[in-house]
């Protein structure tokens, strides 16, 4: 975290964490839901977050709602994440690394095609 000395560095700080936040919390008809459960977090999924909500940030993308949930079950699948695009059916992706979460985001959340080596039944 960048040291405060100054007004205008609060001010700095506080902007850029209302952009992220307004990034993570955006509507849309696409949705990404990152299991972060104590399992999940152990596992990794803050940098799965992180990297989507980068991801989103650098590429300029809008209309995508970003938002965690608790356990999803699968322990052994953690980092979790689920992809809902309008009425299709949701998409869960299991061991999601941050290099995975980028990749998922360009090819499916982006382009539509659904990444297939990460996909997991439940």
């Amino acid at each position: 975290m960048p040291t405060i000395k100054s007004l205008d560095d609060l001010k700095k700080i506080r902007e850029e964490a209302l952009r992220k936040r307004d990034v993570k919390s955006s509507s849309g008809q696409k949705q990404v839901v990152v299991g972060m459960g104590t399992c999940g977090i152990a596992a990794g999924a803050r940098d799965t977050m992180k990297s989507i909500l980068e991801k989103i940030e650098s590429d300029g993308l809008s209309g995508i709602a970003v938002t965690q949930t608790g356990c999803i079950g699968l322990c052994e699948m953690e980092p979790i994440v689920q992809v809902q695009i309008g009425e299709a059916e949701k998409v869960t992706y299991g061991k999601v690394t941050k290099e995975i979460a980028a990749k998922i985001v360009e090819e499916h959340v982006v382009n539509g095609n659904i990444v297939k080596e990460y996909v997991i039944s439940i």
